[in-house]
Protein backbone atom coordinates (compact mmCIF):
# COMPACT_ATOMS: atom_id res chain seq x y z
CA UNK A 1 0.00 0.00 0.00
CA UNK A 2 1.50 3.22 -1.17
CA UNK A 3 1.56 6.29 1.43
CA UNK A 4 0.96 9.75 0.64
CA UNK A 5 1.72 12.80 3.45
CA UNK A 6 -0.27 16.01 3.09
CA UNK A 7 1.14 19.14 4.27
CA UNK A 8 -1.71 21.65 3.31
CA UNK A 9 -3.15 24.20 5.95
CA UNK A 10 -6.67 24.16 4.55
CA UNK A 11 -8.44 21.44 6.62
CA UNK A 12 -10.96 21.38 4.00
CA UNK A 13 -9.12 20.49 1.46
CA UNK A 14 -6.59 18.57 3.21
CA UNK A 15 -9.57 16.09 4.68
CA UNK A 16 -10.77 15.64 0.71
CA UNK A 17 -7.62 14.72 0.04
CA UNK A 18 -7.35 12.16 2.53
CA UNK A 19 -10.54 10.87 1.65
CA UNK A 20 -10.42 10.81 -2.01
CA UNK A 21 -6.72 9.06 -1.23
CA UNK A 22 -8.38 6.12 0.80
CA UNK A 23 -10.76 5.70 -1.18
CA UNK A 24 -8.06 4.49 -3.96
CA UNK A 25 -6.64 2.48 -1.40
CA UNK A 26 -3.52 5.08 -0.03
CA UNK A 27 -2.42 5.13 3.57
CA UNK A 28 -2.51 8.93 4.71
CA UNK A 29 -1.27 11.35 6.67
CA UNK A 30 -1.28 15.46 7.41
CA UNK A 31 0.51 17.38 8.76
CA UNK A 32 -0.06 18.47 12.53
CA UNK A 33 2.61 20.59 13.35
CA UNK A 34 3.81 23.06 10.39
CA UNK A 35 7.06 24.13 12.71
CA UNK A 36 8.32 20.92 11.80
CA UNK A 37 6.28 19.43 8.01
CA UNK A 38 9.90 17.97 6.93
CA UNK A 39 10.54 15.96 10.38
CA UNK A 40 6.96 14.61 10.41
CA UNK A 41 6.59 14.13 6.95
CA UNK A 42 10.11 11.60 6.97
CA UNK A 43 8.78 9.98 10.05
CA UNK A 44 5.63 8.65 8.30
CA UNK A 45 8.26 7.31 5.44
CA UNK A 46 5.89 8.50 2.29
CA UNK A 47 6.00 7.16 -0.79
CA UNK A 48 4.87 10.55 -2.17
CA UNK A 49 4.06 14.01 -0.75
CA UNK A 50 1.56 16.77 -1.61
CA UNK A 51 3.18 19.94 -0.30
CA UNK A 52 0.87 23.49 -0.11
CA UNK A 53 3.58 26.30 -0.91
CA UNK A 54 1.53 29.35 1.44
CA UNK A 55 2.05 27.44 4.65
CA UNK A 56 2.17 28.68 8.38
CA UNK A 57 5.83 29.37 9.56
CA UNK A 58 7.56 28.52 6.51
CA UNK A 59 6.47 28.34 2.85
CA UNK A 60 6.41 24.94 0.75
CA UNK A 61 9.99 25.77 -1.10
CA UNK A 62 11.31 25.64 2.55
CA UNK A 63 9.86 22.25 3.67
CA UNK A 64 10.41 21.23 0.02
CA UNK A 65 14.35 21.97 0.48
CA UNK A 66 14.76 20.40 4.01
CA UNK A 67 13.02 17.19 2.71
CA UNK A 68 15.68 16.92 -0.40
CA UNK A 69 18.42 17.05 1.76
CA UNK A 70 17.78 13.29 2.76
CA UNK A 71 14.75 12.32 0.72
CA UNK A 72 14.14 12.07 -3.11
CA UNK A 73 10.56 11.19 -2.35
CA UNK A 74 8.52 12.48 -5.12
CA UNK A 75 6.90 16.08 -4.03
CA UNK A 76 3.98 17.11 -5.76
CA UNK A 77 2.74 20.88 -5.58
CA UNK A 78 -0.48 22.16 -4.77
CA UNK A 79 -1.23 25.90 -5.16
CA UNK A 80 -3.35 28.94 -5.87
CA UNK A 81 -0.26 30.80 -6.86
CA UNK A 82 0.02 29.29 -10.07
CA UNK A 83 2.11 31.94 -12.16
CA UNK A 84 5.14 30.77 -13.68
CA UNK A 85 7.06 31.94 -11.39
CA UNK A 86 6.23 29.85 -8.65
CA UNK A 87 5.83 26.41 -10.92
CA UNK A 88 9.77 27.20 -11.93
CA UNK A 89 10.61 27.57 -8.66
CA UNK A 90 8.71 24.49 -7.38
CA UNK A 91 10.87 22.60 -9.96
CA UNK A 92 14.25 24.18 -9.29
CA UNK A 93 13.77 23.43 -5.23
CA UNK A 94 13.10 19.59 -6.18
CA UNK A 95 9.10 19.54 -6.91
CA UNK A 96 8.27 16.75 -9.68
CA UNK A 97 4.95 17.76 -10.87
CA UNK A 98 2.46 20.90 -9.91
CA UNK A 99 -0.80 21.10 -9.88
CA UNK A 100 -2.89 24.40 -9.77
CA UNK A 101 -5.80 25.12 -7.41
CA UNK A 102 -8.81 24.61 -7.84
CA UNK A 103 -8.38 21.48 -9.28
CA UNK A 104 -9.87 18.12 -10.46
CA UNK A 105 -9.75 15.16 -8.00
CA UNK A 106 -9.47 12.46 -10.89
CA UNK A 107 -6.91 14.53 -12.37
CA UNK A 108 -4.58 14.49 -8.94
CA UNK A 109 -5.03 10.91 -8.53
CA UNK A 110 -4.15 10.25 -12.08
CA UNK A 111 -0.78 12.32 -11.70
CA UNK A 112 -0.45 10.42 -8.17
CA UNK A 113 -0.98 7.65 -9.63
CA UNK A 114 1.55 8.05 -13.31
CA UNK A 115 4.19 9.68 -10.52
CA UNK A 116 4.49 6.45 -8.54
CA UNK A 117 4.82 4.12 -11.13
CA UNK A 118 7.48 6.09 -13.11
CA UNK A 119 9.62 5.91 -9.86
CA UNK A 120 8.84 2.88 -8.38
CA UNK A 121 8.11 0.44 -10.52
CA UNK A 122 11.79 1.30 -11.84
CA UNK A 123 14.20 -1.80 -12.05
CA UNK A 124 16.80 -1.52 -9.21
CA UNK A 125 20.21 -1.28 -10.32
CA UNK A 126 21.81 -4.17 -9.97
CA UNK A 127 25.43 -3.56 -8.73
CA UNK A 128 27.35 -5.81 -11.32
CA UNK A 129 25.74 -7.62 -14.60
CA UNK A 130 27.76 -10.04 -16.57
CA UNK A 131 26.60 -10.88 -20.55
CA UNK A 132 29.02 -12.04 -23.08
CA UNK A 133 31.72 -11.01 -21.42
CA UNK A 134 30.96 -7.37 -20.48
CA UNK A 135 30.66 -6.74 -16.93
CA UNK A 136 28.31 -3.46 -15.80
CA UNK A 137 29.30 -2.05 -12.20
CA UNK A 138 26.51 0.39 -10.98
CA UNK A 139 29.34 1.46 -8.43
CA UNK A 140 31.46 3.23 -10.78
CA UNK A 141 28.98 3.35 -13.44
CA UNK A 142 31.75 2.07 -15.72
CA UNK A 143 31.60 -1.58 -18.23
CA UNK A 144 34.54 -3.60 -18.37
CA UNK A 145 35.53 -5.57 -21.27
CA UNK A 146 38.91 -7.44 -21.73
CA UNK A 147 40.23 -5.75 -18.97
CA UNK A 148 39.40 -2.48 -20.49
CA UNK A 149 37.19 -0.09 -18.90
CA UNK A 150 34.27 1.42 -20.73
CA UNK A 151 33.26 5.03 -19.28
CA UNK A 152 30.05 5.54 -19.69
CA UNK A 153 27.53 8.69 -19.31
CA UNK A 154 24.52 8.19 -17.09
CA UNK A 155 22.11 7.24 -19.81
CA UNK A 156 24.11 5.00 -21.33
CA UNK A 157 24.58 2.86 -18.12
CA UNK A 158 21.16 2.95 -17.11
CA UNK A 159 20.16 1.94 -20.69
CA UNK A 160 22.97 -1.01 -20.70
CA UNK A 161 21.40 -1.76 -17.18
CA UNK A 162 17.98 -2.19 -18.33
CA UNK A 163 18.86 -4.39 -21.14
CA UNK A 164 21.84 -6.71 -19.94
CA UNK A 165 19.30 -7.45 -16.50
CA UNK A 166 16.54 -9.05 -19.57
CA UNK A 167 19.47 -10.76 -22.17
CA UNK A 168 17.70 -12.09 -25.30
CA UNK A 169 14.34 -10.04 -24.37
CA UNK A 170 13.35 -7.13 -26.93
CA UNK A 171 12.67 -3.91 -25.08
CA UNK A 172 10.94 -1.40 -26.73
CA UNK A 173 11.73 2.26 -27.27
CA UNK A 174 8.61 3.56 -24.99
CA UNK A 175 9.23 0.66 -22.15
CA UNK A 176 12.61 1.85 -22.49
CA UNK A 177 12.35 5.51 -22.32
CA UNK A 178 10.02 5.18 -19.35
CA UNK A 179 12.37 3.14 -17.14
CA UNK A 180 15.13 6.05 -18.53
CA UNK A 181 13.02 8.48 -16.23
CA UNK A 182 14.08 9.41 -12.94
CA UNK A 183 13.19 12.42 -10.78
CA UNK A 184 12.85 15.09 -13.22
CA UNK A 185 15.24 13.82 -16.21
CA UNK A 186 13.09 12.12 -19.03
CA UNK A 187 14.88 11.25 -22.29
CA UNK A 188 12.82 11.87 -25.26
CA UNK A 189 12.70 9.97 -28.74
CA UNK A 190 15.38 11.56 -30.23
CA UNK A 191 17.71 11.79 -27.40
CA UNK A 192 17.44 8.18 -27.00
CA UNK A 193 18.49 7.44 -30.28
CA UNK A 194 21.81 9.81 -29.62
CA UNK A 195 22.33 8.05 -26.45
CA UNK A 196 21.99 4.25 -27.92
CA UNK A 197 24.41 5.72 -31.39
CA UNK A 198 27.25 6.84 -28.53
CA UNK A 199 27.20 3.72 -26.47
CA UNK A 200 27.15 1.52 -29.42
CA UNK A 201 30.79 3.16 -31.01
CA UNK A 202 32.05 2.70 -27.50
CA UNK A 203 31.29 -0.86 -27.36
CA UNK A 204 32.36 -1.64 -31.09
CA UNK A 205 35.50 0.66 -30.32
CA UNK A 206 36.18 -1.62 -27.11
CA UNK A 207 35.88 -4.55 -29.28
CA UNK A 208 31.98 -5.48 -28.93
CA UNK A 209 30.29 -5.36 -32.11
CA UNK A 210 26.66 -5.86 -32.64
CA UNK A 211 26.39 -5.97 -28.81
CA UNK A 212 23.10 -4.10 -28.68
CA UNK A 213 20.84 -5.06 -31.79
CA UNK A 214 17.81 -3.19 -33.11
CA UNK A 215 14.59 -5.25 -33.96
CA UNK A 216 12.71 -2.75 -35.83
CA UNK A 217 9.77 -1.14 -35.33
CA UNK A 218 10.02 -3.80 -31.77
CA UNK A 219 13.15 -1.90 -30.03
CA UNK A 220 16.11 -3.23 -28.77
CA UNK A 221 17.99 -6.76 -27.21
CA UNK A 222 21.46 -7.44 -26.12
Amino acid sequence: MYRVFIIEDDETIAGLLGEKLRSWGYETAAVQDFSSAASEALAFDPHLILLDIKLPYYNGFHWCAEIRRTSTVPIIFLSSASDNMNIVMAMNMGGDDFIAKPFDMDVLIAKIQALLRRVHNMPRETRHIEHRGLLLNADDQTAVYNGQTIELTKNEFRILNVLMSSPGKIISRDDLMQKLWQTNEFVDDNTLTVNVTRLRRKLEQAGLADYIITRKGAGYMV
